[in-house]
């Protein structure tokens, strides 16, 4: 039925077999950059139920991305795949011009979840040093970082500990989580996308992280601009739960455009 010619498509060849069917969906997605399955059903001749079993079956096998109506390609791997430590070494400059504008943002006398990560580490260690205020954290060098600081009420969550990532995990930790009401959450994520959402390395994490989310008035987090786009292996949540997001002056209007479509505020560091 239908044969990739040209860069176009003729209505000169059949797609009998689910193979051949989900070769097709692949060729369009590498030649469009999405898959709408109302289209690709009127080209295939095909239902729009067995279009998107094909595409689930494609995303199954991690070949692209599902979407309502449709596919989009496989997000790139996150960068923050690596252990902590390692990506406290791995730093393109950007890190600390982000966490300076993270640190801005908590008002005097607020309380903060300030989240796990190496920009919210950063974050707390360029706190001014006469901020009067609360904060609450899972990060262990968080916390070591702000035991020197004068005028911070330091809260440490409980929890078992998760190693590579030097912070406190689990059910006590999401259990003292649930019982807060704070100004602010610092929000740290592997992956965000304007699309798939705020993902996260861990289910322990993305589960603490959602709950951070509910707990908070507010929330922000900040991302170069090599992170927007990239993915994790579990799902915190939809990007609408964001209320800010903390990036680079350099992105691009096609880049962040999707995220200020969605609610989010966009503010830019430096």
């Amino acid at each position: 039925m239908i044969l990739l010619v040209s860069g176009s498509f003729m209505q000169n060849q059949e797609f009998s077999l689910p193979e051949e069917r989900r070769g097709f969906l692949l060729d369009l997605l590498a030649r469009d950059g999405k898959i709408v399955a109302a289209d690709a059903s009127r080209m295939l001749e095909v239902s729009e139920d067995t279009v998107r079993r094909d595409l689930n079956e494609l995303a199954a096998a991690g070949l692209l991305r599902r979407v309502h109506g449709g596919a989009l390609p496989r997000l790139p791997l996150t960068p923050a795949a690596a252990p902590f430590a390692k990506r406290q070494r791995d730093d393109d400059g950007s890190r600390v011009l982000l966490a300076t504008r993270l640190a801005s943002l908590i008002e005097p006398g607020s309380t903060i979840l300030l989240d796990s990560g190496t920009t919210n580490l950063a974050a707390a260690e360029v706190i001014a040093p006469d901020l009067h205020a609360t904060v609450i954290t899972p990060s262990l060098p968080a916390a070591m970082a702000l035991m020197v600081h004068p005028h911070i009420d330091l809260i440490v969550l409980g929890g078992s500990v998760d190693k590579a990532e030097q912070m406190t995990v689990g059910i006590a930790a999401w259990e003292a989580v649930a019982g807060l009401s704070v100004d602010l959450c610092l929000l740290g994520v592997c992956g965000i996308d304007a699309t798939a959402g705020l993902m996260e390395m861990s289910p322990d994490g993305a589960r603490l992280k959602a709950r951070m989310i509910q707990s908070a008035n507010r929330v922000v987090t900040a991302a170069p601009v090599r992170k927007l786009g990239t993915r994790a292996p579990y799902r915190i949540g939809s990007i609408d739960l964001l209320t800010s997001l903390v990036t680079e002056k350099t992105v691009s209007p096609a880049i962040i455009d999707p995220y200020r479509q969605a609610g989010v505020e966009i503010i830019y560091a430096g």
